[in-house]
């Protein structure tokens, strides 16, 4: 039988409690239209997987206090501000299956809001005096900002080869799974070297998860994202990069023309789906994926068995073997 989000945070059910009431607390402000939009954010908040990895590997690494509590917080803070920003830069009327802020109160009062929930996220740990944690994820905001104007640099000539591919995926999204993993060791006073270990393990499922998404491109209509949305972006993943890999020039050249020029097309997106596929560009991302996760696994491994360390390792799958 699968197990579920609920059976997952068993170890951490009392912290997420207390997690929730603190995320709301970090957000609170005089302004009220700046209120309203915080009230409607954490009404409109995801899974929280990010707060659920620092408790995890917090867990997993020592006994979780007061400053686990605010690296989580600092997290949410800093990752929201992101997402509010990046709907801003895709022109993004939902996020979540809810509208965006933007959406809702334009670009001017969504890029105020990202600043804001930045600012907060600073001022959290500044004034506790959390400066490993500030300078871990501040790392990550910085390498995340990096990977998007990487790949957008990139997209232009649709000239990504293997290496580009996973330092873009690496920096863009492993870097904030690996945050919240490193933030979680730091909190409960791990040594560096354990820090570091704990980042690495997060940073290759980081890279594992965002294969995974890539792989949903060439599923079916049943799929949270729509099928071939990566393609009509003009995003080069692994599936695809391998599959150009392993063709001629000409058929490289003729696929390449039909993403640059056609990807609007739903027929023409189609015929590049079926191009990867037979090419086994999924069946090389699917091997590159599991190596990821095996080798996070060998990392968690080498911690100490408990309860915190079986849930990190079930979100982890949960995960990995989601449907959407």
């Amino acid at each position: 039988m699968a197990v579920s989000l609920n059976d997952i945070q068993a170890p951490i059910a009392h912290e997420m409690q207390i997690f929730e009431k603190k995320f709301r607390e970090s957000m609170r402000t005089s302004v009220a239209l700046l209120d309203r939009i915080m009230s409607y954010i954490v009404r409109t908040k995801g899974k929280q997987m990010r707060p659920m990895f620092v408790y995890l590997a917090a867990g997993t690494c020592g006994q979780i206090q007061e400053a686990t509590h605010r690296g989580a917080a600092l997290i949410e803070l800093l990752h929201t501000a992101t997402l509010v920003h990046d709907d801003v830069v895709d022109d993004s009327n939902y996020r979540r299956g809810f509208f965006s802020i933007n959406a809702l109160w334009k670009n001017k009062v969504a890029v105020l809001v990202g600043d804001y929930l930045l600012s907060r996220g600073l001022l959290l740990s500044v004034s506790n005096g959390d400066f490993e944690l500030l300078r871990l994820v501040s790392n990550a905001v910085r390498e995340m900002s990096e990977g998007e104007l990487l790949q957008m640099e990139k997209a232009r000539a649709l000239d990504i080869n293997e290496d580009v591919y996973f330092e873009i995926i690496r920096q863009k999204t492993a870097t904030l799974i690996a945050s919240c993993c490193g933030v979680g060791a730091s909190s409960v006073g791990a040594t560096p070297e354990v820090v570091e270990q704990m980042r690495l393990f997060g940073e290759k499922i980081g890279i594992a998860f965002q294969i995974k998404d890539d792989l949903f491109d060439y599923g079916n209509a049943e799929i949270g994202k729509p099928v071939g949305i990566d393609i009509k972006e003009k995003k080069m993943t692994l599936p695809l990069i391998h599959a150009l890999q392993k063709t001629g020039w000409w058929e490289r050249r003729r696929i390449i023309n039909l993403i640059k020029n056609e990807s609007e097309k739903p027929k023409k997106v189609a015929e590049v789906i079926d191009f990867v596929k037979k090419s086994g560009g999924l069946a090389y991302a699917t091997q590159a994926m599991q190596r990821f996760y095996d080798e996070a696994m060998q990392i968690l491994a080498s911690f100490p068995a408990s309860v915190h360390r079986n849930s990190l390792q079930a979100l982890v799958q949960y995960s990995i073997e989601r449907e959407k």
